[in-house]
């Protein structure tokens, strides 16, 4: 669902993990690094904030939103350097807004 609205509002897909280890192993396969990577925490093999500290071992820099139903994890995921928390549900026109704040913030740096 994510994917379509993104796509639909020009954004490119950089690629879709489902679960927390592809999700590594594909940032590390990236030559050119995506601008913005949205983790759920609750994934098979590998949940969201191991994943996201692997990715930010790889790339400090890396702009990180945790988009999850399972806020109990929001102070460990900004702890890390995660640099946006949604909590689902929220609606399609906040998360592009998050995802452009985060554009634009990373630009201004």
């Amino acid at each position: 669902m994510y994917k379509k609205a993104l796509q639909l509002n020009g954004f490119e897909i950089a690629g879709i993990a489902n679960n927390g280890e592809i999700a590594v192993s594909m940032f590390k396969s990236f030559l050119k690094k995506p601008d913005v990577i949205l983790m759920d925490y609750r994934m098979p093999i590998k949940n969201g904030i191991d994943a996201a500290k692997e990715i930010l071992q790889v790339d400090e820099h890396t702009k990180i939103i945790f988009t999850t139903a399972d806020n109990s994890v929001n102070k460990e995921a900004f702890s890390i350097g995660v640099v946006n928390f949604m909590d689902k549900p929220f609606t399609i026109g906040q998360l592009i807004d998050n995802i452009k704040k985060e554009i634009k913030n990373s630009e201004n740096q």
